[in-house]
Order: structure tokens, then C-alpha cells, then sequence
């Protein structure tokens, strides 16, 4: 289970990085995607650090659990706001890929907490 945490957690922290560059260079998609929900372009800085931080923690629970299980606990958490906002929106095609990354969270929750 360790492995499949760190495959896991790696690629969702590539992942995670990714769409934190996305919303700090402001990509047209994610511009149009998150202003189309109502989110302002104010808080662009603050989801893209939250993404980072998710991260880091991911990455370092390689070493030390708490924080990977902390990181991910996050990663979750942010992703089930993503969804509902899309949700609350009735934007059903914007929701799927925080889905997606709320799947990716969840295993990497489930991995570092059984590898323990």
C-alpha cells in the first residue's frame, strides 16, 4: 500500500501543481471555468496556494505520515468544495474534473492511512 501511496500522491501532487500554475497565470479555461461559478479572480492566489501547499504535504507524507494523511485530508476537503460549487451552479461539466481530482484525494487518504 506504501508504493501505491507514493505512485498516488506523486502523480496527484504533479497534478495539483498543475492546476495551481493554471490559476496563478490565469489559463483562459480555468478564468472562464471558475468565473462562470462565481468565483472571483481575487481569490485565484489563495486556491492556487492551497493547491500547492496540498502538494508539498502529499509529497512529504512520503516521509512522514501525519502530514500525508493531513495533505490529503485537504486535498479531499478542497476538492468536495470544487464539486459542490460547480454543484451549486448546476454545472454539471465543470464538476467533473474536481471530481476526478476528489477520487485521486481519496485514494491517496485511503493509501497512506493503510500503509501505516
Amino acid at each position: 500500500m506504501y508504493l501505491g501511496y507514493i505512485i498516488v500522491g506523486a502523480l496527484l501532487a504533479a497534478v495539483l501543481l498543475s492546476s495551481a500554475a493554471a490559476k496563478l497565470t490565469k489559463a483562459e479555461m480555468v478564468v472562464d471555468s471558475l468565473t462562470g461559478i462565481g468565483v472571483s479572480l481575487k481569490l485565484f492566489p489563495f486556491l492556487a496556494g492551497c493547491e500547492i501547499a496540498g502538494a508539498a504535504g502529499l509529497v512529504a507524507g512520503i516521509w512522514w505520515a501525519p502530514l500525508g494523511i493531513a495533505a490529503a485530508v485537504g486535498v479531499v476537503l478542497y476538492f468536495v468544495g470544487a464539486v459542490g460549487a460547480h454543484l451549486r451552479k448546476r454545472d454539471l461539466q465543470g464538476a467533473q474534473t474536481p471530481a476526478v481530482y476528489l477520487i485521486f484525494g481519496i485514494a491517496a487518504l485511503v493509501l497512506r492511512v493503510v500503509s501505516l
